[in-house]
């Protein structure tokens, strides 16, 4: 069962709004459109960056998606949920972006920048604090998610970062249900084994 399921009235309410939008987006509303990027912008540019790496075109390639949903507007056809579409368009331009550059966001596991700075002695006098080690696992856990097969590395964003149910990211990814879970499987299999050196430290 989906885990966003018709019962949940937040979800569905939000759903029939962004319809609605889309509605008078088709017919030239630019405060609707503009309402549509403020609901759906942290979405779209949080996965382009999760999936190109943060020193990619993140905005260049946000944009991009709006000005598809712009000029898709007026033959948009709400057959699935809005953000499973908008995400399918974001899906296409981020995967064109890897194919053209040839980049599989090959971001180096190493000690981020400014992190020689930080003074020996604090951490000799003491054990480093948990929630920056977590915070230090989580940088080295994106780093390594951008290093996966690119539909590998899509799935596990939409499932792990956005809590999409399978059946929705099929949808997005054009993949069965059990497609999508032996990708997963794929996925989280390669991810422990690339983060199995830093884990056993």
């Amino acid at each position: 069962m989906p885990r966003h399921s018709p019962q949940d009235p937040g979800r569905s309410e939000n759903d029939a709004e962004d319809v609605r939008l889309m509605r008078l987006v088709g017919r030239g509303d630019t405060a609707a459109f503009e309402e549509l990027i403020e609901r759906h912008q942290s979405l779209v540019a949080g996965t382009v960056a999760r999936m190109l790496g943060s020193n990619s075109d993140v905005e260049d390639i946000a944009q991009q998606v709006f000005i598809r949903v712009w000029k898709s507007a007026g033959r948009y056809v709400a057959r699935a949920r809005f953000t499973t579409w908008l995400l399918k368009i974001t899906r296409n331009l981020v995967f064109n972006e890897l194919r053209r550059s040839k980049r599989h966001a090959q971001v180096p596991i190493q000690t981020e920048p400014g992190a020689e700075e930080r003074p020996l002695e604090d951490e000799a006098a003491q054990a480093p604090d948990a929630s920056l080690l977590e915070a230090e696992l989580q940088q080295v856990i994106e780093r390594a998610i951008t290093q996966l097969p690119e539909s590998q590395r899509m799935a596990l964003i939409l499932r792990r970062y956005e809590e999409m149910s399978y059946e929705q990211i099929g949808e997005i990814l054009d993949l069965s249900v059990p497609a999508v879970k032996s990708v997963l499987f794929r996925a989280r299999t390669e991810l422990r084994e690339r983060l199995r050196v830093y884990l056993e430290k």
